[in-house]
């Protein structure tokens, strides 16, 4: 009997990419309409490394700080990564995240839309941007109440200015995520945006059914995430 295949972070990186176009063609989607997000906060350069040379190109990150500290020297290594802010952002680290990242998956108020709103006008970037939905109403958890989210996105749209391109969600610990990432996907429709970011490590295959076009996925890949440093009062940590 051959041995079993080495458990690398390329091996591991291969099987979600392969469970990623399973679930697409099984769900009837187009190949590459769930995009994969490799979810890299709390790991080092050295960690990241053989994930951008395995063909990797999209990334996410929690903290500003963080990112701010790897992703200049990563970004060496190809000239075409994508790097995502996946975690709640502070308004005064809005000038550093749009400078830094080519998506903000976390809009959630207005004083953040209103901060990313000039920051863009400053500096000429233009990340994508997505609101995140706090679709389990967690009182501890980031993103804006569902009931709310509609007029939300009008409000970013005509008095910030923004193109908000996507809505996000983290569905409950515990619960079911497929009631949530349809409840998603239905409020998209209804607002009249086309991306979807929703799933991680143990519901992408659920999200993608349910019409993900962005995954994010960590742990499937990098494997045990390492301790989470102390949050500073400035950015919270998340998830």
């Amino acid at each position: 009997m051959p041995d079993p295949a080495p458990d690398t972070v390329q091996s591991r990186l291969a099987s979600v990419l392969a469970r990623v176009e399973a679930r697409e063609a099984q769900s009837g989607r187009a190949p590459g309409s769930a995009r994969l997000i490799a979810v890299s906060k709390t790991f080092g350069v050295d960690e990241i490394r053989p994930v951008i040379a395995a063909g990797q190109r999209r990334f996410g990150e929690n903290r500003v700080q963080e990112a701010q500290a790897k992703w200049p020297l990563l970004r060496e290594m190809a000239d075409d990564i994508e790097l995502h802010l996946i975690g709640p952002l502070q308004s005064n680290k809005a000038k550093e995240a749009v400078a830094l990242f080519d998506a903000i998956h976390t809009v959630d108020r207005d004083k953040i839309a209103g901060a990313l709103a000039d920051e863009i006008a400053k500096q000429g970037r233009k990340p994508q941007l997505f609101v995140q939905v706090n679709t389990g109403l967690e009182p501890q958890k980031a993103g804006i109440a569902p009931r709310e989210a509609a007029e939300f996105v009008e409000r970013c749209r005509t008095v910030h200015g923004l193109a908000i391109g996507g809505l996000m969600c983290i569905p409950p610990a515990g619960e079911a995520a497929g009631p949530h990432f349809a409840l998603l996907a239905k409020m998209a429709a209804e607002i009249g945006v086309s991306e979807l970011s929703m799933g991680m490590s143990g519901d992408f295959d659920t999200a993608i059914a349910f019409g993900a076009t962005y995954v994010r996925v960590g742990g499937a890949i990098f494997g045990s995430r390492p301790p989470i440093a102390p949050a500073t009062p400035e950015e919270p940590a998340a998830g």
